[in-house]
């Protein structure tokens, strides 16, 4: 199997000896488990979704810890919630020792909930998600057409272990369904609750009209609410909110619904070659799903701490993706077309037009390979987007 760097290594590095736990968190088959073993190989791995770890951990802690009591993993740790109070006070009487316990959980909702509530303070988080394009890039995986990127995915599992996509993603969801969501909550039909994430599919990179999903999914609003945080404290997907700051009431003040991989996107809308995908009236959204969901992405494995934003009015201009600089805005817009336009400017021209804010510069994110500066702006290439440092 082939180990594939991530960029997050370095961050994970420079933290081991600032803080004395790590958390890493992301969806599963991110490969969390990987990395850890990876980065941390003279660290003993206990596995707590392992009925006898759980087990001893939920009904003796103390002795627990004191079989575990230094460089050691701890996977899937949110299984065993009531060992965090005994890990607080453990890593407090011990304050100058750093980087001991790593803690790992693919349901961020319950990982986070403990975390706050006893490890405040203590504790670095890190977010693993699928792979970005700097990190196929740098192994030689990077597909030349981003096209072919978008409906492959992200997941590694594809590529450490050569699974094809629809062999992996069918999987995928099965396993979700049956395992994550019901942990999460009560689902009493496990076919609605598909047919509601193949309704969230179809509305990837559009505004969330929570009602309208409800009641196309034929369940309740309350409802549709919970299983949409469910599908976020696993990592399925996320939200974009929209920058009103200083703008007047005709500004749209509803998020975006995006994807974290447009591989698992695509196979819940059944578009499984090229061709399909660019007579498909969604390769727009789609593309700028994978693009959005980059930026997310290498922003977490960078460990950069970055606001981003979206822009509308009620006339339909808008800006993509928006980062607050707090004195200034940094505005993208992102094009399905490997040809620039100067009109591609127009809604940002808009947005600089009106906005409060001064502009410090202006992105083209296109399909094609063309880095170029120009005067309306900077045009960025699918594969070089985003430019963390």
């Amino acid at each position: 199997m082939n180990v594939i760097n991530r960029q997050i290594y370095s961050s994970i590095r420079e933290y081991q000896s600032k803080y004395p736990i790590l958390a890493i968190t992301g969806p599963r088959q991110s490969g969390k488990t990987t990395l850890l073993k990876t980065l941390f190989p003279d660290y003993r791995y206990v596995s707590l979704e392992n009925p006898d770890n759980r087990d001893f951990a939920l009904k003796d802690p103390n002795g627990f810890l004191a079989e575990y009591d230094d460089q050691v993993i701890f996977d899937e740790v949110q299984q065993a919630p009531a060992l965090f109070s005994y890990l607080q006070t453990l890593v407090d009487s011990r304050p100058d020792r750093m980087g001991g316990f790593i803690l790992s959980g693919s349901q961020n909702f319950h990982l986070m909930e403990r975390i706050t509530q006893s490890l405040a303070g203590r504790v670095a988080i890190f977010k693993l998600l699928p792979l970005d394009t700097k990190e196929l890039f740098a192994a030689n995986l990077l597909a030349e057409d981003p096209f072919d990127q978008l409906i492959h995915g992200f997941y590694p599992a594809m590529y450490d272990r050569k699974i094809s996509p629809s062999v992996f993603y069918s999987n995928y969801v099965q396993t979700y369904v049956n395992r994550d969501v019901t942990e999460f909550m009560v689902v009493r039909d496990l076919r609605q609750f598909q047919n509601f994430l193949g309704l969230c599919a179809a509305r990837a990179g559009q505004l969330l009209n929570l009602s309208a999903l409800a009641n196309e999914a034929g369940i309740s609003q309350p409802t549709a609410k919970s299983w949409l945080s469910a599908l976020e404290s696993s990592y399925i997907t996320f939200q974009l909110y929209p920058f009103y700051k200083n703008f007047s009431k005709r500004v749209v003040k509803t998020p975006k619904l995006y994807f974290y991989d447009t591989g698992l996107l695509c196979h819940l809308l059944k578009i499984t070659k090229r061709e399909m995908l660019l007579t498909h009236p969604v390769k727009g959204a789609l593309f700028e799903n994978m693009m959005i969901a980059e930026f997310f992405k290498q922003m977490h494995h960078t460990y950069q701490n970055q606001s981003p934003w979206f822009w509308r009015d009620n006339h339909g201009d808008e800006v993509d993706l928006l980062l607050d600089q707090g004195s200034s805005l940094d505005i993208f817009e992102i094009k399905a077309s490997e040809t620039v336009m100067t009109e591609n400017f127009k809604g940002m021209e808009k947005f600089e037009s009106i906005a409060t804010f001064p502009i410090s510069s202006k992105s083209l994110v296109n399909a094609g390979s063309l880095n170029q500066k120009r005067s309306y702006g900077k045009v960025i290439s699918w594969k070089d987007f985003p430019e963390f440092s």
